[in-house]
């Protein structure tokens, strides 16, 4: 499913128009990336939960010259789902 595809599914099940349901999800997902920016998390009970952990830098290797390079540290998203979507899945 993609973003369109989603915006669809959103609007059809809550009754609103695609705009409206795209507004929403704009509104969602820059909430959360908004929150994450501020090293904080996101937990939506049941459905999961967002958070930011540090990556430290480490030495790597190019596979296509075998020459060892570093490779700098950096935040990555986490994502933890919840109980109730890992029910829900298996």
């Amino acid at each position: 499913m993609n973003k369109s595809q989603l915006i669809d599914k959103i609007a059809a099940d809550a009754g609103i128009t695609k705009g409206q349901a795209g507004d929403a999800l704009s509104a969602f997902t820059d909430a959360i990336k908004n929150t994450l920016k501020g090293d904080d998390r996101v937990t939506l009970i049941g459905f999961g939960t967002f958070s930011i952990t540090e990556r430290k830098a480490r030495e790597g290797r190019n596979p296509k010259t075998g020459a060892t390079l570093q490779i700098p540290a950096k935040k990555v998203v986490k994502f933890k789902p919840g109980k109730e979507l890992e029910a829900a899945v298996n």
